[in-house]
């Protein structure tokens, strides 16, 4: 089928892609390249250099005709969201916007939207959390990521638009943009290779669900097929930034010892995702354990820095 995918040449949504053309399916690109990368992009996708608020997104859809959007495009820093929180909701809102009105006017059967289980929860009232958790982002990313999963069901009641909501853990992985919410593993992974300090904002013991993109790519193209509603897609395993140092710093070999600044505003201290309702529904697992998902993406990093 063909397949729209905002954000696919960025870290996720480029492996969300390759997922895609490997089951056979026609990709079309839509991506600003403002954190994208040119060399992220597959071969066999087309690509168009746009921002998802431009109004020439028309263009794309009447030429195109998708029959389904996979929509991985965002503002994705939560320090940046926290001190530019309109510039936050232009791209994460009304870009998410442009996108819906292209969708109904064109046909589009399907939308599936990724949304973040690391930021909407805010701090768990109890965990793992599960897709009923009450939601009490304490970033604005984390308040734009929810506010268009309403907008997503007020579409499917008023124009019949089915979707797909996929609240992604903490993704890791090789291509991964440094400023993401698992951003730390790139960090972490780059500075030690290089011989570099390491700064751990807060104590370290912040719990993280890491989950490896591979795992979140075969998450997208199940998603294809079945699936409503909102699911979590994670490990259902928490993680410390402590622990996290100590297995890179394993594998790369790093002897020195990490320093500690002011933990980040924004930052919920410690969440993981109750994954049994993707498991039940949809019949995903993760693949990658984090033992295996980090040597990948150390492997990467490797050649990079080659």
């Amino acid at each position: 089928m063909k397949i729209l995918v905002t954000g696919g040449a960025g870290f996720i949504g480029s492996h969300v892609v390759d997922a895609f053309v490997r089951a056979g399916h026609d990709v079309v690109i839509v991506d600003s390249l403002v954190t994208g990368r040119r060399e992220n992009v597959n071969p066999k996708a087309k690509l168009y250099e746009m921002d998802i608020r431009d109004s020439r997104l028309s263009e794309v859809f009447a030429r195109e005709k998708p029959e389904i959007v996979d929509h991985h495009a965002a503002q994705v820093d939560v320090r940046r969201s926290v001190a530019e929180p309109l510039y936050d909701a232009e791209i994460n809102v009304l870009g998410a916007l442009n996108l819906l009105q292209n969708a109904v006017q064109h046909g589009v059967k399907k939308v599936i939207y990724i949304s973040s289980g690391g930021a909407v929860y805010g701090e768990p009232e109890y965990l793992p959390c599960d897709e009923n958790h009450p939601i009490h982002p304490l970033s604005p990313y984390g308040v734009t990521k929810h506010t268009v999963e309403h907008y997503l069901h007020l579409y499917k009641a008023n124009y019949g638009l089915r979707h797909l909501i996929l609240r992604y853990a903490n993704v890791y992985g090789p291509r991964q943009d440094p400023n993401g919410e698992a951003g730390v593993v790139a960090i972490f992974g780059g500075r030690m290779l290089r011989g570099e300090p390491v700064t751990i904002n807060g104590t370290g013991e912040q719990e993280r669900d890491f989950v490896y993109v591979e795992d979140c790519a075969r998450a997208n193209v199940i998603g294809l097929e079945c699936g409503e509603g909102a699911y979590n897609v994670g490990t259902g395993v928490p993680t410390t930034i402590n622990q996290i140092f100590r297995q890179i710093q394993k594998i790369t070999g790093y002897t020195a010892e990490p320093e500690y600044g002011p933990a980040k505003i924004g930052d919920v201290f410690r969440t993981y995702l109750d994954i049994r309702k993707i498991g039940t529904d949809l019949g995903w697992k993760p693949n990658y354990s984090l033992a295996e998902g980090l040597r990948r993406t150390i492997d990467f990093l490797r050649q990079q820095e080659a």
